[in-house]
């Protein structure tokens, strides 16, 4: 008896339709058929459930790991489908009876077991709904079909019952064109034996003369309804035995390789069938390098949380908007069931903070200098504008210590002279009345921080995690020191996607910072790739409201105060944020699919780091032009940085900095720079 098989979907349409006219049934197989799984072996759903019930158990005082569960899981299927093969032709199973089963020895008395099983249930369904993906030429003929008249009926053999089974193919969008949907966990006979197929006959009141079946498998789909004179057509799709041939590769190659467990991962994310649409170049990037980048970091950030117990995370700054929108797309996923910290967005900046960094503490020579980081600080004028301070009353202060507010001192400037620095900073150390001026100038501006924080719960727990872009930890440290005199103040963990460390950070048990992705502290050299361009992350990463300038009070209350945005640098940097929108959409969707691969594979940050580092390298230190051209940056507003014009010279051409023709025939300018990186590392 001749099989008819067919090696890509549209051979086996056009077959399929030269028979449709003599048939009034099409019954489908639904996995590998109507639709397949991103993963390579529908198993790997198990462990990712098994890791949820450990996780709710915990919730519970419960302490069971997820490989007993996943053996205990596998046991009890094990033993009802050797019970159900005492009495049908099939050994089959059934999924609510044995993960009933799992329940009850899990949880004992602790907890509702019904309602507990339908929370299991819906979250192995979710992962299914995330991991199948509709087979877009199967699914449009079925709907010609569905219109022409015929019956159309799917039959699968699992242990999913056909009600879990609908769920699948209502999300998957083609429910309401299937008149019934069949599995043999409901009956106990399967395709596999032909045992199916008489059932199937006998309810429906169907004649196999008029009936047509459609599978993947030779011998389910294939030799069994045949038999029973059923014609039968076989789907052998080569290029998806190929991708999931590849992902049991780089799965297998991960065992023994951390890089692979990425590469594994990101193979999982890749759109299948009719996601994989034309897409703008600045989507693809943001999918394919940038999402796992950033949800990534966002794991390795919520692995902190958890193993520190910290159980209150803000996000900082205009570049923290874009990682609590990835963190609510990737860990209630991959840690469902867990306790992860609550969550909010902080509206934060640099300017904002400067000034409430003073109202108590005053204003020391350590974050004067500050001020004098960026080349374009020139004098005392800039160190008032950075700290929202009037100028005038210090005026007498100044001369006292033969100085006034345009004196240079900053020595990226012309006429700086080392005395008068001298001089400005024994004022800082010496005089009171100057320190006292600062705090009145910016009691206000701290009083009103105070009051938006203690809004936003900032105080209600002993340790609060502290998101942020990076670089100097500045904004961290500004917050800080403008909450450090309440007795209710949290230790801060400021959890930074990099940590430069330009200057030293004035870490305490009670305020500290740490590099997730990159830290200078620790040794990474592929990690520092990112020291190449840390404003396009910034730019990549900008949230859709303009920055923060100050903090106002208002009435016993507090106002924001945003920059606006109607001059030419605002108006330029909401046409770079359209102009990057394409990119950020790419990023959220890489994010959802991240989620769920990291989920399903269990990996955690460190196993996944060696293929983080690779994608910064290649990204960053060795991109191509195109790459370059694309992403470079367009539009960097910093307020911090001053208007004046530095007397150094440029220093040496940053490979992001290089002009089109010097990045297409100059063979060897990436090398060259890369190993002067790596020279600038080993100082450290």
């Amino acid at each position: 008896m001749k099989i008819s098989q067919f090696y890509s979907i549209n051979k086996l349409v056009r077959a399929g339709q030269q028979l449709v006219a003599s048939v009034d049934t099409i019954s489908f197989d639904l996995f590998d058929t109507l639709l397949i799984r991103r993963i390579h072996d529908p198993d790997m759903i198990k462990p990712a459930v098994t890791r949820y019930i450990s996780n709710r158990a915990a919730s519970l005082g419960i302490c069971k790991s997820w490989p007993y569960i996943l053996k205990l899981r596998n046991n009890f299927e094990k033993e009802q489908r050797q019970e159900t093969g005492q009495h049908f032709p099939d050994f089959e199973a059934r999924y609510p009876d044995y993960m009933g089963r799992v329940v009850k020895e899990i949880f004992n008395d602790a907890a509702d077991h019904e309602i507990l099983l339908q929370e299991i249930t819906d979250y192995e369904l979710s992962l299914e709904n995330a991991v199948l993906v509709p087979r877009a030429g199967l699914v449009d003929w079925l709907r010609e079909l569905k219109k022409q008249g015929k019956r159309i009926l799917i039959v699968s053999d699992i242990y999913l019952p056909a009600s879990h089974l609908e769920r699948l193919v209502e999300h998957a969008g083609f429910l309401d064109q299937v008149d019934a949907v069949i599995s043999s966990a409901d009956s106990f006979l399967a395709k596999a034996s032909g045992h199916a197929f008489p059932l199937l006959k006998e309810r429906f009141g169907l004649n196999y003369e008029h009936w047509l079946h459609i599978g993947d498998n030779p011998i389910s789909d294939g030799l069994r309804p045949m038999e029973h004179g059923i014609k039968a057509l076989v789907l052998r799709d080569g290029r998806e035995k190929l991708r999931k041939s590849l992902l049991k590769r780089y799965c297998n190659y991960s065992l023994g390789q951390h890089f692979y467990r990425g590469r594994a991962l990101q193979q999982i994310m890749l759109p299948l069938e009719a996601e994989n649409l034309p897409q703008d170049p600045l989507y693809v990037k943001g999918f394919n390098v940038f999402a796992p980048l950033f949800a990534g970091f966002i794991q390795g950030v919520a692995e902190y949380c958890l193993r520190s117990n910290i159980k209150r995370l803000f996000f900082f700054s205009r570049e923290g908007w874009l990682f609590e929108q990835i963190w609510k797309e990737v860990v209630p996923r991959i840690y469902a069931g867990a306790k992860i910290p609550k969550v909010s967005y902080l509206y934060v900046s640099r300017m904002a903070l400067a000034p409430t960094s003073c109202a108590y503490a005053g204003l020391d020579r350590e974050h004067a200098d500050i001020v004098f980081l960026p080349a374009g600080n020139r004098d005392f004028r800039d160190v008032c504008r950075v700290f929202g301070l009037q100028a005038a009353p210090f005026a007498p202060l100044l001369a006292r210590h033969a100085l006034t507010e345009e004196t240079v001192l900053s020595p990226a400037h012309e006429g700086f002279i080392p005395g008068n620095r001298i001089r400005f900073n024994e004022m800082l150390e010496e005089e009171e009345d100057f320190q006292v001026e600062v705090r009145r100038q910016t009691l206000a501006a701290n009083q009103a921080l105070q009051l938006y924080l203690e809004e936003q719960g900032f105080f209600d727990y002993p340790d609060v995690a502290l998101v942020d872009i990076g670089w100097l930890g500045t904004i961290q440290r500004f917050l800080h020191r403008a909450i450090a005199h309440r007795s209710d103040a949290p230790r801060c963990h400021g959890l930074l996607f990099g940590a430069s460390r330009g200057i030293a950070y004035p870490e305490t048990p009670s305020n500290e910072v740490k590099g997730i992705v990159f830290d200078r502290d620790r040794f990474d050299l592929a990690a520092s790739a990112m020291l190449y361009n840390l404003d396009l992350f910034e730019e990549i990463c900008r949230a859709p409201h303009p920055t923060l300038q100050a903090y106002k009070l208002q009435n016993r209350g507090y106002e924001l105060i945003f920059r606006l945005d109607d001059d030419a640098a605002g108006q330029a940097e909401q046409r770079h944020s359209e102009y990057f929108r394409p990119l950020q959409e790419g990023i959220f969707a890489g994010a959802r699919q991240y989620s769920t691969a990291a989920t399903l594979l269990g990996y955690s940050f460190a196993e996944l780091k060696s293929w983080l580092n690779y994608l910064l390298v290649t990204r960053l230190a060795f991109p191509k032009t195109s790459e370059i051209e694309e992403i470079r940056q367009q539009q960097h507003l910093d307020d911090f940085h001053g208007q004046h014009q530095s007397k150094k010279l440029a220093g040496p051409k940053r490979l992001w900095d290089s002009s089109g023709l010097a990045l297409r025939w100059r063979p060897f300018l990436r090398t060259e720079l890369f190993f002067r990186q790596i020279r600038e590392r080993l100082k450290f």
